[in-house]
This record gives structure tokens, C-alpha cells and sequence, in this order.
């Protein structure tokens, strides 16, 4: 049996046993198409071609309001970035000249699908893309909720396409996929075919360490911000709330269980939106108060430990435990999706959500016109400093990896590189000129007040036009702090939450992305969802009351017995590796 075939039943049982719809992968060994291989064709030594000049047009684009059809047309139908002014700390990449690319091509490209995007073969900014690179793509997006089967088809048939979006659903990650010859090797090619994303990646040592794997290859293209995002999801009130309690904003958890009471009082009937999975089992929010982080973290030692199995969990629990019986969470915590829990937020019962600012902005403010502000995450004695495991390494948004069955590599390295070039990153993050956005004086892009973004033509929230006329996860430069419109909104205080919460709050206890090795995914994996599984279970059960706080004692003793000391070894070396890079 193949390698692939073996990883692909390996984890259907995985799956089986843990109720998860798991990525797999096969291949039936076909060989790949003659001009797929980039050693066939490539000088790996070659420099990049030297940047394409453009007469400068800023004069007459910088600060204009009311730019003209032929300015539009510039802009929006050339390669020419002379308008664009240089923001961040390193300049952004504007080598250009492989496009127009010099064949006729059609990529296809593997997506998972967004429910707010009917045809991404329509969306806007990628017809641009095409018109701009010469290079036209073909999506294949599976139906929303069947991405996990449609992947695993996909792979098995022994069909792939040129470029796979979120290529790490493989088995093991792009290092196996690479090795059981799904996934092509880029090390060799990068810096002749991708000149700007090796440019951009290596004008920062953060950027340059989380796209490397351990042994210094490069296997893909990963989204890399200018900087590190802002923390995105935390403790979240409604300003009346605080009004008719008559509180300060909590700080500590008795500070909590004071405000959260009182809010019952006053007629808030399930106070906290204490969420599911999405909201509890993410950054750290109550329970980092309790060192009990969610899953690995650092201690003060740089060693990694399991956030379930610190000391302080069964305090924790018993607090969670009171604060259910009181009724002081939602009954469906457990239970509810995303549109549950965005019901119960805009009605009277709910007083806290655990949650993104920018989703929150738009559901209670924009919609609902309710403010709110942020709470730093709880603290358990006055004087601690809040905490998260969250932490943002300048990696964001998705990742690429191009297959071994790429009709023409060089052509799927160049239609991913343009996003990692100036112009991709005005058009990506801020969609086109005229329509959706403009330039400052400074050469800086943003949303008019007029924008398709905020006045959408067929009336469509900014929800579903932050994804129909921009790019808000792809393989790029995403400048989030600048380009999402629910931060950058006239009157819009969600940035100024998130970025209140990076600033306050210490993350030295966030592990950075680590990657294992082909052997030791398929093993972490296993670990991992036992694990998961069992904490879900004994967790939600002791919370509910369903289960005495001291029935921990058992979980932990199962925990250890299941493999909890490999799993963290395995954590560790990979660990090691990512600080040795």
C-alpha cells in the first residue's frame, strides 16, 4: 500500500473516532505533467528581472476625490504603482516584469468555498488579477461544509489542480505533502519566479521564519503582514450595560462575578455569552486567568505545557461551575453556532459577548446601534497583568502550495507572487480605484464615504463587501489595521479595542508556529484529538454540573494515561526547531 493511501486511511479512522470531518489525502502515482517540473525549465541562480519603470502619475492621483474615467483606467487597467506611497518599515516589492505573462494559461486553483461569495470565478479583484497578470484562473470551490470530503476526494482521485488554497488540510502538512510528491518543492525556484514574495518574506526576520520549514525549505506562499495584528477576540460589554449596573469595566474575576450578578439583577436573564468551541476554546479568556490556557503555551521557562493540565484547573471549573448554576452564562454555551449566538447578542438577555470587536461592530452597532467597549481578559488578584496565547507572528490570512501535476509551474508561481507586489497589495486589501477606494495625498489607500464597500449598490452589508470587492484571506500582504472596513468605518472603535488589547496584555506565553515533522504529525494528530476530545467532554460536563469538580482527578490521570507527556515532547522538539531556525 502507498504512503498516501496509508495516511489516508490513518486518518478516516482518526476521524471516525473523533466525529471530525479530518483532511486526507492519496494519490494513485500518476506521473505529472512533463512541464511541471521547474528544474526542466529553470536557472534557479537567475536573479529577478530588474523593476519595470513607470512615468509617475502621482500628481494627479495622490489626493484626488474625484478622479476622471482615464484616471480610473490608469490605475485600475496598468501595472504602474508610482501613486503608491511606501508605509510600513520595508517597501513593499514592484517587480512587474513577467507580466503580461507571455502564454496563454488557465490555473486551477483549489478553494475552499465563502458562503458570501456565490462565484468566486466573478468575484472582482481576481478578474483584475487576471486582466493585470495575464494569467486566467479557474476556482474550484466544494460546497460550504464539505470542504474537509471535498479535499479528501480530490486527493484520493489523483486529479489535482495547479494551486491548492489551505494545502495544509494534508495529512502532516505541506512537509508530507511534499514528500508523498502532492506538493511541489519551491526552495530551488522561489527567488527567479517569486521575486516579490522572497523580496517581502526576507525583509524581516518574523516574516522569514514562520515561511521556512525547520530544515530551510520553502514550500509554499503564506499570507505575511507589514507587522503583527491586533488581538481580535476577547471580553466585549454593551455601554448599557454598565450604565444600569452602575459598575466600572471588571477587571479581576470577583470584579466578574460582582458585575455579571448585578447585570442579572437588572435584567440581562443570561448575562455572558460565554459561546461554544469558537468562543471558550480559542485565546484564553477566563481561564487564562487561572493559567489554565486553552492548549499549549510556554512557561516561564520557554518549555511548553498543556493549558488543561496546569494546577489552578479545577478552581477554574469550580468557578465556571457557580457561575452556570447562577445563570450567569448562556444555556445554550455549549450547543450554540454562530447565528445562535448573534441572536442572543442583540437581544435584552445578553449583556457580554466573547468575541471579535469588528463582528460586533457590525451586529450590534452598525445594525443595531449598540455600543460597546472591551474588557481586558479577566485577571484572578488585583495587579496581575491580563494575558492571552494569542499573538500574531506577521503570518495571517491562508497559505498556497502548488501541486506536482501544475501544467505550467512558472505560471502558478507568477499569478501567486503578483499578490506579494505593490500594485497586488493596493488591489487585494482595497479593491479598485474609483469604486471602492482612493489615495491620500500621502499615497496611502482607503474607503471614501461613498465606497462600494459601505454603500454597496445592491445593498449588501459591509460583512458580505469586505469579501465582494476586496481579498480578505489570501496568500498576500494583508494590511488588516488599514483595510478592513469594519476598523477603518467612520466612527468605528474596534481597532482602537483590539488594538488596546495587544498593547495591555502580555503574550509570552503564546507559542509561535511551529511545524512537525512527517513523522511526528500523523502522531500529534492522534494525541491532539484524543485530548480535545476528552477535555471537551469532562470540561463541559463539570461546568454544567453534570460531573463534581473533582472528577478532574480522573480526567487528568486519563489525559496522562492517553500519551499527555509524548504529545508535549513532540511539542518541545518542534519547539526547539523553530527557535534554531
Amino acid at each position: 500500500m502507498g504512503t498516501m493511501k496509508k495516511r489516508l486511511l490513518n486518518l478516516m479512522l482518526v476521524s471516525v473516532l473523533t466525529g471530525s470531518a479530518l483532511a486526507a489525502c492519496s494519490n494513485n502515482n500518476n506521473d505529472p505533467k512533463e512541464s511541471s517540473d521547474p528544474a526542466a525549465t529553470t536557472d534557479s541562480s537567475q536573479a529577478p528581472a530588474e523593476t519595470t519603470a513607470f512615468s509617475d502619475i502621482s500628481p494627479t492621483i495622490r489626493g484626488n476625490k474625484t478622479p476622471t474615467q482615464e484616471q480610473m483606467d490608469e490605475v485600475n487597467n496598468t501595472l504602474n504603482d508610482t501613486y503608491l506611497g511606501d508605509l510600513y518599515d520595508e517597501k513593499i516589492p514592484s517587480h512587474y516584469d513577467a507580466y503580461p505573462y507571455k502564454k496563454d494559461v488557465t490555473l486551477d486553483v483549489w478553494l475552499p468555498a465563502d458562503s458570501q461569495i456565490p462565484d468566486m470565478n466573478n468575484q472582482v479583484v481576481q478578474k483584475q488579477v487576471e486582466k493585470l497578470t495575464g494569467i486566467k484562473v479557474n476556482f474550484i470551490t466544494p460546497p460550504v461544509g464539505q470542504e474537509a470530503d471535498a479535499f479528501t476526494l480530490m486527493m484520493s482521485s489523483g486529479e489535482l489542480p495547479d494551486i491548492i488554497i489551505e494545502p495544509e488540510r494534508y495529512p502532516g502538512g505541506l512537509e508530507a505533502g511534499v514528500k508523498d510528491g502532492a506538493y511541489l518543492d519551491l526552495t530551488d525556484y522561489m527567488d527567479k519566479y517569486a521575486p516579490n514574495y522572497s523580496e517581502w518574506r526576507n525583509s524581516d526576520e518574523t516574516r522569514r521564519k514562520t515561511t521556512v520549514t525547520d530544515s530551510g525549505k520553502l514550500l509554499g506562499f503564506y499570507g505575511i503582514a507589514p507587522y503583527s495584528e491586533w488581538m481580535w477576540f476577547g471580553m466585549l460589554i454593551k455601554k448599557e450595560a454598565l450604565e444600569k449596573t452602575g459598575l466600572e469595566v471588571p477587571n479581576t474575576i470577583d470584579e466578574w462575578h460582582t458585575f455579571l450578578t448585578k447585570a442579572k439583577e437588572v435584567g440581562y436573564s443570561e448575562p455572558l455569552n460565554y459561546g461554544s468551541t469558537y468562543g471558550q476554546i480559542f485565546t484564553g479568556i477566563i481561564n487564562g486567568a487561572y493559567g489554565v490556557w486553552d492548549w499549549t503555551f510556554m512557561d516561564a521557562d520557554g518549555k511548553v505545557q498543556w493549558g488543561p493540565a496546569q494546577p489552578k484547573a479545577k478552581e477554574y471549573l469550580a468557578t465556571m461551575q457557580q457561575w452556570n448554576k447562577e445563570g450567569l452564562l448562556n444555556k445554550d454555551w455549549a450547543t450554540a453556532d454562530f447565528n445562535q449566538r448573534m441572536a442572543s447578542a442583540i437581544s435584552a438577555k445578553t449583556a457580554v459577548m466573547m468575541d471579535s470587536p469588528d463582528t460586533m461592530w457590525s451586529y450590534w452597532k452598525q445594525q443595531n446601534n449598540i455600543d460597546f467597549v472591551g474588557a481586558l481578559n479577566p485577571v484572578l488578584n488585583a495587579g496581575d497583568k491580563a494575558a492571552t496565547t494569542y499573538k500574531n507572528f506577521k503570518r495571517t490570512g491562508r497559505s498556497a502550495a502548488i501541486t506536482t501535476q501544475a501544467g505550467d509551474v512558472e505560471a502558478a508561481m507568477r499569478f501567486l507572487d503578483f499578490a506579494y507586489s505593490k500594485k497586488g497589495w493596493e488591489i487585494l486589501n482595497y479593491g479598485e480605484y474609483g469604486k471602492v477606494h482612493l489615495v491620500d495625498e500621502t499615497g496611502k489607500p482607503y474607503f471614501q464615504p461613498d465606497s462600494y464597500i459601505y454603500k454597496d449598490p445592491d445593498g449588501q452589508p459591509v460583512a458580505t463587501t469586505l469579501v465582494k470587492y476586496r481579498m480578505h484571506s489570501w496568500p498576500d500582504i494583508r494590511d488588516e489595521h488599514n483595510s478592513n472596513p469594519l476598523i477603518v468605518a467612520e466612527g468605528s472603535y474596534s481597532g482602537d479595542i483590539r488594538k488596546s488589547w495587544t498593547e495591555n496584555m502580555d503574550t509570552s506565553v503564546a507559542m509561535p508556529p511551529i511545524t512537525f515533522t512527517t513523522e511526528e504529525a500523523s502522531r500529534e494528530a492522534e494525541l491532539g484529538n484524543q485530548l480535545s476530545t476528552l477535555r471537551n467532554e469532562y470540561f463541559a460536563k463539570i461546568i454544567k454540573g453534570q460531573l463534581p469538580v473533582d472528577a478532574y482527578d480522573k480526567f487528568l490521570s486519563e489525559a496522562k494515561k492517553m500519551g499527555l507527556d509524548e504529545f508535549l515532547s513532540i511539542h518541545q522538539a518542534a519547539l526547539d526547531r523553530y527557535n534554531a531556525r
